[in-house]
């Protein structure tokens, strides 16, 4: 059945849903849980006496955020039983799920049905309906609104 869990979360209370959820098949089948988050650092610009932008990239503050962020959501599923890992990458948040739920050999993905919607959706995607398209195992779609 589904012993290798991957699920994302962005930290939202929606995503906790898809956490919660996932945890929820780990502990029926006896599986364990990867959770996963996806981070981008803060780029800025900056003109240096009428030379060209200087690109400068801040993104620790970012990656210790996203780390903290799934290792409590970790934390509350291996207090209800379930083995969890945390996982935070720099990415794309539905590229960093598909190389995470291949790297992991994943049965399962675990995505909330919450995203955009209207025009941003339509020009933009949306990280389930990337997800459903492109993943290599079954995909569990939670509904989290």
């Amino acid at each position: 059945m589904y012993h290798r869990i991957v699920v994302g979360t962005d930290g939202s209370a929606t995503a906790d849903r898809a956490v919660d959820a996932a945890g929820g098949i780990a502990r029926l089948t006896g599986g364990s849980v990867h959770i996963v988050t996806a981070y981008r650092p803060v780029r800025a610009a900056a003109v240096v006496a009428g030379a060209a932008a200087v690109q400068t990239w801040f993104g620790e503050d970012e990656r210790q955020a996203a780390e903290q962020m799934v290792e409590e959501a970790a934390e509350r599923l291996k207090e209800r039983g379930v083995a969890a890992v945390a996982v935070a990458r720099l990415g794309d948040p539905a590229d960093v799920l598909l190389a995470t739920a291949e790297e992991f050999g994943a049965d399962l993905l675990v995505v909330g049905n919450r995203g955009m919607s209207g025009v941003r959706r339509y020009l933009l995607g949306s990280v389930a309906d990337r997800v459903v398209h492109h993943a290599a195992c079954t995909v569990h779609i939670a509904h989290t609104c």
